[in-house]
């Protein structure tokens, strides 16, 4: 274990490399996903206002607020742009030289995006936290942080870019076939933020659909973190979900092995 560690602690420092490289692109990635949050915000804002300012699924203005911000956060910390780049690799024919490597074509991106999180959650972790818990203080009269909690959001926010990520990686040994990944990428990101919770709530839908969608790995993505940091999860309810997201992590796993090597095998660079 040690050994493998130490073959692939340099991709960490290239991804934190490559966020500070190019941190124009990442200031302005942010920038456009804080604009999401504002539009979020009044839109959220006209409804609670047309509903006479009472709370709306189990959700008070000033828990959407909070969600809105946690959402944000929570999609920053898990987001994983690995099946964009082994689309683009199979298009340019850059995956030859990542595949002639004596070592995990998985791990790679995985170290890679892990040195970028690192960087990234240093930077906007903190003050987003602070943030969130100076807006409920403000509305409640009192400090509502809890150590526990914020543990246990971590813990899930682990397991869900792990989930996310051999996802993506899945998704994106499409394009071993395809050659092209773009256009069905957009829309993979387009259903998985519904599904997710990130545009709204899973709470807000039907019964049925909520259950359904609570079921599938994509609330295990955003939603279920964010459920427990506010703590609608507890108890029973929170270690199940927490179990659910191990489960999905682990079977996305095993997924991306069985992929990568049966779409490796019928790989056909056409560029480089």
């Amino acid at each position: 274990m040690r050994r493998k560690l130490k073959i692939y602690t340099p991709f960490i420092g290239a991804g934190m490399q490559e966020v500070a490289t190019y941190r124009i692109n990442w200031i302005f990635y942010m920038l456009g996903n804080v604009m999401v949050c504002v539009v979020s915000y009044f839109i959220w804002n006209a409804v609670y206002v047309s509903g006479g300012g009472g709370a709306i699924n189990g959700f008070t203005m000033e828990e959407m607020i909070v969600y809105i911000v946690l959402m944000f956060l929570s999609n920053t910390m898990i987001a994983s742009d690995v099946s964009y780049v082994v689309g683009e690799e199979v298009r340019d024919g850059a995956i030859a030289m990542r595949m002639l490597k004596p070592v995990s074509y998985n791990a790679t991106f995985l170290f890679q995006e892990i040195g970028n999180k690192l960087f990234t959650e240093f930077v906007i972790a903190v003050p987003l936290i602070v943030a969130v818990e100076a807006v409920r203080a403000s509305f409640s009269g009192e400090i509502q942080f809890s150590i526990l909690r914020f543990l246990l959001f971590l813990l899930s926010v682990m397991m869900a870019y792990f989930i996310n990520f051999f996802l993506n990686i899945s998704f994106g040994f499409i394009a071993f076939v395809t050659k092209n990944l773009w256009g069905v990428n957009t829309v993979k990101n387009c259903i998985v933020g519904f599904l997710s919770g990130t545009i709204v709530p899973l709470s807000f839908l039907p019964e049925g659909l909520e259950r359904a969608f609570l079921m599938l790995p994509f609330a295990s993505l955003n939603y279920t973190p964010v459920m427990i940091y506010m703590g609608k999860y507890s108890g029973l309810t929170l270690v199940y979900y927490l179990c659910l997201q191990l489960f999905w992590a682990a079977a996305f796993w095993v997924l991306s092995k069985l992929l990568w090597k049966f779409f490796s095998r019928r790989l056909c660079v056409q560029g480089g």
